[in-house]
């Protein structure tokens, strides 16, 4: 009877209700609450279901993310060795190499102005940067932190990797995924605040046609000119455009479609569920990650307000023929800014169609995140 007992008695220790936190409670109620936006409200599914579901295994199983150092026959949880991916920067290089074989720089070479509006949505990322510093962090863990501002997931984990931030990679990588899922909520009320109804039913003119051989060249010429300038910008920019690289060239059609769909997919599972296997209740409920997810909102907010006042001044001086609302689509979140510049212009005329004029603010974005990315490994001398 005894015996009986005592092994009933070791199965309930065993059990996830013997080892819980209120901590951990309150995460996996947040990650219920990520996997209804995901799935009952459609935020992004793809990013967001695989993060939600990590941080609810995390919190239930802490040690699926048991460090090797830790564990007492050398073998680490699972989604640890699918984390060391993100701090090797491998993962997030991969991301961009299938977000390049999915986007069309077109828009972007045809109205090459959009390479402003993208670079002024960068603003939020250099407002967080001196916020970070003000509420205490240090010049490298704000550096990594100011990447949320873009609305750039894989930059922002590739950032805090190099800078040596990994305490901290998880909630800037759950506050740049999040907010890159948010965009639908979060730009629209800062861009009808910052326009008028007259300036958000700015029709614009067609887009020239782009040649093929413009298309081949772009990712080449901007390869040679970011990387000669900042080197450090390499495995970010580099895989960007050999991704466009393998669209435009139409002759890799098979590479072109393992990289924006199958390894596309298998990356963002590995990504997704790594970064939210990094929100524990001991590393996440904390006032640094508090912070951290504010000064993301502020700065993402910022990036989103700059790019639509800019906007506005390039509406003025080209007599109106421009809409500003396309420039709150220059933060790094493709295609998504783009669609939410469209779905609010058409709020106001049906008849206009933003979302190919938004796209080059879009990509262009993409490009000054990296760029602002390799900008601060270059000021502390990271490699």
């Amino acid at each position: 009877m005894d015996y009986i007992l005592n092994t009933f008695s070791n199965l309930i220790k065993q059990t996830a209700f013997c080892n819980l936190t209120w901590g951990n409670f309150i995460m996996i109620a947040v990650a219920c609450f990520f996997l209804y936006l995901a799935i009952a409200k459609g935020f992004e599914p793809l990013l967001l279901t695989p993060i939600a579901f990590g941080m609810l295994l995390v919190n239930i199983y802490p040690d699926i993310m048991l460090h090797t150092a830790d564990s007492a026959n050398g073998v680490g949880g699972l989604l640890y060795y699918f984390y060391l991916l993100d701090e090797w920067a491998i993962l997030p290089s991969l991301i961009f190499m299938g977000v390049g074989a999915m986007t069309d720089f077109g828009p972007l070479i045809a109205n090459p102005r959009s390479f402003l509006l993208g670079a002024a949505a960068q603003f939020g990322i250099y407002m967080a940067y001196f916020g970070a510093i003000f509420l205490g962090f240090n010049d490298q863990a704000a550096a990594a932190i100011s990447i949320i501002g873009g609305a750039d997931g894989p930059t922002s984990i590739f950032l805090a990797s190099k800078l040596g931030q990994t305490a901290i990679m998880g909630p800037i990588a759950v506050a740049a995924y999040s907010y890159m899922s948010l965009v639908p909520i979060i730009q629209p009320p800062i861009m009808k605040l910052l326009t008028t109804e007259e300036e958000r039913k700015i029709k614009m003119g067609q887009l020239r046609p782009v040649s093929k051989l413009e298309r081949i060249l772009f990712p080449i010429v901007v390869t040679i000119v970011v990387c000669l300038i900042l080197p450090t910008t390499a495995p970010l920019v580099g895989m960007l455009m050999l991704g466009n690289l393998f669209k435009e060239s139409g002759v890799v059609r098979q590479l072109t479609d393992t990289a924006s769909n199958a390894l596309m997919y298998i990356v963002v599972i590995l990504l997704g569920t790594s970064v939210g296997a990094t929100t524990s209740a001991e590393a996440f409920l904390n006032w640094d990650t508090i912070k951290i997810v504010i000064l993301g909102l502020i700065a993402f907010s910022f990036g989103t307000a700059a790019g639509t006042v800019f906007g506005k001044v390039m509406c003025k001086l080209t007599g109106g023929k421009v809409n500003p609302l396309i420039g709150s689509a220059g933060v790094s979140a493709v295609p998504m800014a783009a669609r939410v510049s469209q779905k609010v212009g058409a709020e106001y005329d049906p008849t206009n169609f933003l979302l190919m004029h938004a796209m080059g603010p879009n990509v262009a974005g993409v490009i000054g995140t990296a760029v602002a990315a390799g900008t601060f490994m270059a000021i502390f001398g990271v490699f």
